[in-house]
C-alpha cells in the first residue's frame, strides 16, 4: 500500500525534505476552482510559493 504522506521522490522533492508541515489558507472561489483544475493541485501550490519565495529572497 502506497504511503497516503507521500514520498519526496514523488513530488520533484530533495530526497532531505520531507513533506510532513501542513499549511492552511484562505482563497476565493475563483482561485480554488483555478488550482483545482491543475493536473497536480498540490504541486502546484507548492511550486508557485516556492518561486514567490525565491524572488522575494533575491531582491533581498
Amino acid at each position: 500500500m502506497p504511503n497516503p504522506k507521500g514520498t519526496p521522490e514523488n513530488f520533484n522533492n530533495p530526497p532531505s525534505k520531507e513533506l510532513t508541515e501542513q499549511l492552511n489558507f484562505r482563497v476565493t472561489k475563483e482561485m480554488k476552482d483555478e488550482v483545482k483544475a491543475q493536473d497536480n493541485p498540490p504541486q502546484f501550490c507548492r511550486d508557485a510559493i516556492q518561486e514567490k519565495l525565491d524572488r522575494q529572497n533575491n531582491n533581498e
